[in-house]
């Protein structure tokens, strides 16, 4: 981007917003002296500018009469180029190759300009406060230096310094004024050279040395000089270029009033204010800045949060430290100085919050969203300072609304500087007010751009109406339309910042948790879902449940009662104790947690937060169950979904199931698997509908799981659904059973070939009712070998030595017609009950070298006999690496 000064809005900030100078004269200074110039500055600073007001026109404009001076300018420029209507119009090439300062009707201009005229001397500003006073006494009058004296008294100074708005203590600088045209004579001549060197003598020990000074205008013999053009007219608004003005003043006057503005600025006004700013710069460190200082001031600021707004917000006086301060930081700007400025800026603005005066924090963002412009730097702070400004100022009513039509015209500068001409004309709809036009116009071109891949389009339309209802109140409607474009994957980072942080202001200004029903961030991957629970089939680790369902089912095969091995489903060997309606069914145990694995993906290039995620479930008994299949039934509406889900929350018994919640962050881009569990307390019908999170801590979203998907592959074949059950979010759950828990202790990762190690099987039983009939099978039994029970604490194992004609005997006489050679049966008197540990030795020999995997599953029968669950298996799974 180029120069922000050199910029449209540059120049417009520097001319507009530079130091004020008060000029206090006597009725005998004509009205024709030139009060606005500009001229280069050695020092610092080029091209600076000032501002000269007369005493009497310090005042702030009465609102009405504002009004109608902006009426009165666009009329007239209207009718300034009435004629211009009537001639043909401009070729399509005449106008791309114009300036945009070409282009803009007249009236634009003069419009700006009079409206920030119309703002001046405003009590929540202070870049109009005057920094300095020129005090002008005509030669004419009798007793100049009495005439200086009294110039400056309370009765000739204005209002708003005698009522403490602004500092009376300025700068102050004496001008005295005489016009050549009161005589040419060559001895009034002399007489005016006496008595001018005892005048400004007289004034220097009356006012200072470096403080006085004469002006001689006006010193043209014949009044004829014809100036090509008018000098005041680049400085005057209301001076017009064809004027004849200055005809009596030669080219030694222009360059004496030159050096005289020159000399008032760099050796005076800039002096002076820099000073200053070296002087509230030392007392705002001593009292506000550092954080002992910022503790204190939000401590004695404590409480005024909760009081109710006024519509003029706090009073200040010009002596306060917030006036101070914001004093301190329109010096800054004024001199250029914009890291100071945007500091000093950053302090007050606060304070204005805390104490609710509006106007004066809107202000002060406005200030800050300039002063990020004028330093090139954070687009996304200088939009969102202007944003908050023009909004805070429409929200004070009458009062605010030319300011807030200011604030939104240098808006649109900044966005047009940096090619931002769509968000540039939003502005414009903004600030003439047509919101709710605009509102019906994007209405209508979303339903042409529905179904369409124009996503930056779309998006465009869906914020700007979220932002736009969310001014007028309409929150439901603007979060409606907000969550449209969070997941906007397409979109650049800063984008992407801007939408998030939008939506959740317009979430918070709603006062509630917002609840969405398909919340869109992050994505769920619903493919993903895994479903972990354990029936008649229990496991020992992680790495047991991901083996493959038919590895185990080949090595259980000769273990579980034959009648298993006829059946598609465990619950089909009781019929009478089970409902045919549950045939297809998952059970789970009271008690015992399921396990549901769910994908998150953020696809946003910034980083989210995400809390009290858990699932979503319905647990009912048997008599209910018929009811909660009607009510899922009726679960496509989505809005049906949440009010359900509602109920079900204020109706809930927190004793039926206990669920997890997980928190976790995402950064952009990136994708993790949650783990979440529900554990059903008691027996019933356990639906698992769906998952619920909170994003960033202000929107609550939700999400159904679809059962269809589960209806389809059911639909293919029972041999298939019967290797599926985890797609299944349906789960009969039975009374608590005994559970076994076991683990082998200590199995190394990796051994040598030949070495041989002893281990111990340990299980566990915390139920109260025992476990029986226990038998184990070993999918390698050449590297893990069942000791005895006698060899748990040897040292060599004799098992491995050749095997007697007893041990043969003992193994084979357990069920010699149902247990094959493989299958290991415990001593038909174990029993598993109570916190004691079973232990049981196991032999590790590394027999040849490679990456072995072992399973190991464990039979065992309920020692309660009225149980639905006669039997279990607890399955167990390890890696081991031989190396040669």
């Amino acid at each position: 981007m180029v120069d922000p000064a050199n910029t449209p809005l540059g120049r417009m900030l520097l001319e507009e917003i530079t130091p004020v100078v008060m000029v206090l004269r006597t009725p005998l200074v004509e009205e024709a002296f030139p009060v606005r110039t500009a001229s280069d500055q050695p020092y610092r600073i080029q091209k600076f500018k000032s501002r000269l007001f007369y005493a009497s026109d310090i005042r702030q404009p009465n609102l009405e009469v504002a009004k109608e001076r902006l009426k009165q300018v666009i009329t007239q420029a209207g009718e300034k180029d009435f004629s211009e209507l009537c001639s043909d119009p401009p070729q399509i090439e005449t106008v791309l190759t114009s300036s945009e300062s070409e282009i803009l009707p007249s009236w634009f201009q003069f419009f700006n300009k009079e409206l920030v005229r119309t703002l001046s001397f405003s009590d929540h500003e202070a870049f109009d406060h005057p920094v300095a006073c020129l005090l002008v006494v005509s030669s004419k009058d009798e007793q100049p230096i009495n005439r200086f004296v009294d110039l400056f008294n309370t009765s000739q100074l204005p209002a708003l310094l005698n009522d403490g708005v602004m500092d009376p203590k300025i700068l102050k600088h004496y001008l005295l004024v005489h016009d050549n045209q009161d005589g040419a004579s060559e001895k009034y001549i002399c007489l005016f050279l006496s008595w001018r060197t005892k005048i400004l003598t007289e004034m220097k020990s009356t006012f200072g040395f470096n403080d006085c000074r004469l002006l001689c205008i006006n010193s043209s013999e014949d009044g004829l000089v014809d100036h090509q053009d008018n000098p005041w007219a680049s400085y005057k608004t209301d001076a017009s270029p064809s004027q004849q003005l200055g005809c009596f003043l030669n080219v030694d006057d222009l360059n004496e009033i030159k050096d005289l503005m020159q000399d008032l600025s760099s050796k005076h006004i800039i002096p002076h204010m820099e000073q200053k700013i070296r002087m509230l710069n030392q007392q705002v460190s001593v009292t506000r800045k550092g954080f002992r200082n910022q503790i204190k001031n939000l401590w004695w600021r404590k409480g005024r949060e909760d009081t109710p707004d006024a519509p003029s917000g706090a009073m200040y006086t010009f002596s306060s430290i917030e006036s101070q301060i914001r004093v301190l930081g329109d010096y800054a700007f004024m001199l250029r100085d914009y890291e100071l400025a945007l500091s000093n800026y950053r302090l007050i603005s606060t304070d204005y919050k805390i104490d609710k005066a509006w106007k004066r924090y809107a202000g002060v963002q406005e200030m800050m969203g300039l002063t990020y412009f004028m330093l090139d730097q954070s687009r996304k702070e200088s939009e969102y300072c202007m944003e908050n400004a023009f909004n805070t100022y429409l929200k004070i009513g009458l009062s605010g609304q030319q300011n807030a039509t200011r604030c939104g015209l240098w808006w649109v500068e900044m966005l047009k500087t940096r090619e931002q001409y769509k968000e540039a004309a939003n502005v414009y709809f903004r600030i003439s007010g047509e919101i709710k036009h605009a509102i019906r116009t994007y209405r209508s071109a979303v339903s042409v751009y529905k179904g369409t891949t124009w996503n930056h389009i779309k998006d465009h339309v869906h914020f700007h109406m979220g932002k736009w209802y969310a001014f007028l109140g309409i929150f439901d409607v603007a979060v409606t339309h907000m969550l449209e474009v969070l997941a906007c994957s397409h979109q650049s980072k800063t984008t992407q910042e801007l939408f998030l942080r939008d939506f959740l202001q317009v979430v918070q200004k709603t006062g509630k948790a917002f609840e969405v029903v398909r919340l869109q961030l992050p994505v769920i991957n619903i493919s993903s879902l895994k479903v972990v629970f354990e029936d008649h089939r229990t496991y020992a680790s992680p790495a047991a449940v991901s083996v493959k369902e038919s590895l185990w089912h080949s090595l259980e095969e000769d273990m579980l009662p034959s009648l298993s091995t006829m059946r598609s489903n465990w619950l089909e060997s009781q019929p009478k104790l089970i409902s045919t309606k549950y045939k297809e069914s998952n059970v789970c145990v009271a008690g015992e947690a399921i396990k549901v694995d769910i994908e998150f993906k953020n696809p946003l290039q910034i980083y989210i937060s995400i809390s009290n995620v858990s699932l979503i479930c319905e647990l009912s008994t048997r008599s209910d169950e018929t009811e909660s299949d009607a009510r899922n039934a009726h679960l496509e509406n989505d809005e049906e979904f949440k009010n359900l889900i509602t109920s079900r929350e204020l109706s809930s018994d927190l004793s039926s199931f206990s669920l997890s919640e997980v928190d976790f962050s995402l950064e952009g881009g990136k994708t993790i698997v949650v783990q979440l569990t529900v554990t059903p307390k008691v027996e019933g019908i356990l639906n698992i509908v769906g998952v619920r999170w909170k994003l960033s801590g202000s929107v609550v979203g939700f999400h159904k799981f679809e059962s269809n998907l589960v209806k389809k592959k059911i639909a293919k074949g029972r041999r298939k659904a019967k290797h599926s059950p985890g797609n299944n979010l349906k789960f009969l759950v039975i009374k608590n059973l005994p559970k076994l828990e076991g683990f082998i202790h200590p199995v190394p990762k990796r051994v040598y070939a030949g070495d041989l190690r002893r281990l111990v099987l340990e299980l566990r039983n915390a139920s109260e009712y025992s476990v029986k009939n226990l038998k184990m099978k070993i999918s390698h039994p050449r590297f893990l070998n069942i000791g005895n029970q006698e060899n748990l604490k040897a040292d060599f194992p004799a098992c491995l030595e050749k095997k007697t004609n007893f041990d043969r005997t003992h193994l084979q006489a357990a069920e010699p017609d149902k247990v094959s050679q493989a299958v290991f049966p415990f001593p038909e008197d174990t029993i598993i009950q109570g916190e004691t540990p079973f232990l049981w030795p196991l032999w590790l020999r590394a027999a040849v070298p490679g990456n072995i995997s072992l399973y190991i599953t464990i039979y065992y029968e309920m020692g309660d006999i009225s149980s639905v669950m006669r039997y279990r298996t607890l399955r167990m799974h390890y890696n081991l690496q031989v190396n040669a």
